[in-house]
């Protein structure tokens, strides 16, 4: 079975995802990044993947770092350079044949770099989709297991009843 990693190009899912947009839009960027950091962590647990999210630190002097956060790595690029260029060296250097490496990110650009390293790539509405379906299947499951804790509490109470003639 193979390791899947997810690479997350964290200002392009801000700038597309409604809720992350709007903090942006809003001058609460570092609120944003704190919240994809949550929900990246929260589906990283549904989809037993191992995610690296990759912040553009660019025009940033001293901001380079890396760290592990929320159950998640973070990197900050370097000052000269781009997430992009990051984004797609690391996804040449994981893509084995025994890691499945996807990249999500809307650049259309990187998309197909990456693509052509064997990667798979996943636009950032399609991540946003994909994680809302995670936390629908995650109530769906909760609601079975209650359910289902309902009607063996239910099965005991009417062998008991029934053992006692009550």
């Amino acid at each position: 079975m193979k390791k899947n990693i997810l690479i997350v190009d964290a200002y392009n899912m801000i700038g597309n995802w409604p809720q992350l947009d709007k903090l942006k839009k809003s001058d609460r960027l570092e609120d944003a990044r704190d919240l994809l950091l949550k929900i990246l962590s929260n589906y990283r647990k549904q989809a037993n993947t191992e995610i690296i999210v990759v912040f553009d630190a660019m025009y940033v002097p001293g901001m380079t770092k890396q760290y592990e956060q929320y159950d998640l790595q973070v990197v900050w690029t370097a000052e000269d350079q781009t997430a992009d260029t990051y984004i797609e060296s690391l996804a040449g250097r994981l893509q084995t044949p025994l890691t499945q490496v996807r990249v999500a990110t809307s650049d259309q650009a990187e998309q197909w770099t990456i693509f052509s390293q064997g990667a798979l790539r996943l636009p950032a509405w399609e991540l946003y989709q994909e994680i809302k379906r995670s936390k629908k299947e995650v109530k769906c499951l909760t609601i079975v297991r209650q359910s289902l804790e309902i009607v063996r509490c239910f099965f005991h109470m009417t062998k008991y009843t029934q053992k006692f003639k009550l």
